[in-house]
Parts: structure tokens; C-alpha cells; sequence
């Protein structure tokens, strides 16, 4: 079966095209790690046939994090706790790549998680509170603040990192025309400016960690909404994050989080895959509604990505697919 092939293109060198996406543990105090999100982790990488593993989202500054029992990576206190598990994970399953998903929430926290007021691209209404608009000295702040984190992600052992513009989440944020009225070089006006803050966090990143240390985005490439970003934003969108130097594009959807309104079948956001896949050559995530290594293999065989993510079903069987 191809769901059992190894991939080697560039950074990417996967033993399978089989990941794990990432999903909130809420297992965090204060940020670390500790013995629950481990037991978590190396359940999950004790399965030989996982070729990839992210972990749930972290975030990069206090002002960012979504909820109070998130992982983070503000600091690098949190430096020697991240090695616990990436050394256990890696003593687990050697062969397995393990890579950290860093995040800022924006808009999508509350002033009682953050204790700081809420930003975002603009002036938005979340469930916590009024954000305001970040201004373009903000953003390039944060854009470090991205790298730094990310420089602590490699410092931890870690495989490699994933940057979160997926989900509602601020970079999603700056994405979206529902959640976007500027009209600066950050804003709502052409795809270049509303990706602007993602390719030069990359940008910032890749400085950061080198040439050498993979770099994946989850990119919510479509919201799926009437006035929202679309299935052809997300292929236009790719194309720049591989002009970036991006080396794995991990889909999912945008303000319409991880679910697809109205899609129960394996793999409801092939359509943007597919459109991706014509657009660019580096490798492609899919994840959504995936039960059975049967619907894994079908969406590969089909062309639809390069690798396919399966979550709830993993979490539930945690051996999903041995019997291969």
C-alpha cells in the first residue's frame, strides 16, 4: 500500500505517508509539558506505522494563548521540559519525525486567559472579548516572536516545526476577508497582503532555525463561507508559501475550523488538496474524515495529497492501521 511507502524529498524524509495532526491535549501547567501530555505522546508514536506526529498548537506569547491549559513556547524555561518529551517520544519510535506546532491565538482567546487585551487584524467581536488591530510594528514584533519560538522548538529536540494559520487563529485572522478589513500591506485588498504576516513569519523563522530545520504550515486554505477565503485562495496561497521555501503544507480549513459544513466523506477538503497539488511540489498533508487505512490509500492512489493525517480515529486506537 502507498500509505506505507517511505517519502524522501527535500527536508521531508518520512518512514510512511501516515500523520498524526495535531490535537489539543489541554494537558499543559503553565505552559510545560509534563507527565500526561508524555503518556499522551508516546501512545501515539508507539504505533511503527506513524511516519509523522505534531503536536497540538503552543504558543509564543502570553497574549496569544488560547487556553489555560496550553502548551507553550514563550520562554526558554520551557526548553528542558519539551526535551523530556521529544527524547521520549524518539526513544519510542526512533524513526519517527516529531514536529511542534507553534501559534498565536488572536482574537480567539479572552482577557481571562492572556491577561492582556485581544488583537488582531482588525477590530472583531470574538467569544472573549473586543480585539483591536495590530499595528504594522506589532506585527513585525511578533513575527520575531514567531522565530524565537520556533529556535526553542529545534533547541527541544524537536524534528521540525509547524507555523498554525489554520482554525480562526491570528495569522488566519490576517487570511481571511470575514476577519480582515484592513487595507494596508497586511490587509484584505489582494492574496499577497492578506498572506503577508505568514510568508514574512516564515521568512523570520527560517532565519531563525537555518536552512536546514523542516518548516510546515497548516494553512486553513478555505473557509468554506459565503465572503470567506476560498479553495482557489488556498492553491494561490500555497504557491507563495513555497516561493517562501515552505517544506510541507499541512491543509485544513479556516474559520470553519477542522470540519467541513455539510462533508462527512474521507478526506472533505480533497478539493482544495487537489487544487494545491497543481499548483506546487511540495509534499501535501490532507486530513479530515478519514477512518480506515482503506480511505488513506484511496485519497493517495487518487493523487489527492502526499501524506494524510487521521486524528479521531487515531486517538481512539492509538494502534490504527497494524494490522497492515
Amino acid at each position: 500500500m502507498k500509505l506505507w511507502e517511505s517519502y524522501d524529498r527535500g527536508l521531508i524524509h518520512s518512514a510512511t505517508r501516515l500523520v498524526v495532526p495535531p490535537m489539543a491535549t489541554q494537558s499543559g501547567d503553565d505552559g510545560f509539558p509534563g507527565a500526561r501530555t508524555v503518556g499522551h505522546y508516546t501512545r501515539l508514536a508507539a504505533n511503527s506505522g506513524v511516519g509523522l506526529l505534531f503536536t497540538e498548537h503552543s504558543y509564543i506569547v502570553r497574549q496569544g494563548k488560547a487556553d489555560p491549559w496550553q502548551l507553550g513556547f514563550e520562554t526558554d524555561d520551557v526548553v528542558p521540559y519539551q526535551r523530556r518529551l521529544t527524547e521520549a517520544v524518539h526513544k519510542v519510535h526512533p524513526g519517527i519525525l516529531f514536529f511542534a506546532q507553534i501559534s498565536h491565538a488572536g482574537v480567539n482567546t479572552s482577557e481571562a486567559v492572556t491577561g492582556e487585551e485581544l488583537v488582531s487584524a482588525s477590530v472583531l467581536a470574538g467569544q472573549g472579548g473586543i480585539s483591536r488591530a495590530l499595528t504594522i510594528p506589532e506585527i513585525r514584533e511578533l513575527e520575531g516572536k514567531f522565530a524565537d519560538a520556533a529556535l526553542r522548538v529545534k533547541a527541544s529536540g524537536y524534528d521540525g516545526v509547524e507555523i498554525h494559520s489554520a482554525h480562526g487563529y491570528l495569522l488566519n485572522q490576517f487570511y481571511s476577508p470575514l476577519t480582515n478589513d484592513r487595507h494596508d500591506e497586511y490587509g484584505v485588498d489582494s492574496i499577497r497582503n492578506r498572506t503577508r504576516f505568514l510568508i514574512e513569519t516564515v521568512a523570520a523563522v527560517r532565519k531563525a532555525v537555518g536552512p536546514d530545520f523542516p518548516i510546515a504550515v497548516r494553512l486553513g486554505g478555505s473557509d468554506y463561507m459565503e465572503g470567506g477565503s476560498t479553495v482557489e485562495d488556498g492553491a494561490a496561497a500555497s504557491a507563495l508559501l513555497e516561493q517562501a521555501g515552505v517544506d510541507l503544507i499541512d491543509l485544513s480549513g479556516g474559520l470553519c475550523m477542522y470540519m467541513r459544513p455539510g462533508h462527512r466523506e474521507a478526506g472533505w477538503f480533497s478539493d482544495m488538496s487537489r487544487a494545491v497539488k497543481e499548483r506546487v511540489r511540495t509534499p501535501v498533508i490532507l486530513t479530515g474524515g478519514v477512518r480506515t487505512p482503506e480511505e488513506a490509500e484511496a485519497l493517495l492512489e487518487e493523487g489527492a495529497a502526499d501524506f494524510i493525517g487521521v486524528g479521531r480515529a487515531m486517538l481512539q486506537n492509538p494502534a490504527w492501521g497494524l494490522h497492515k
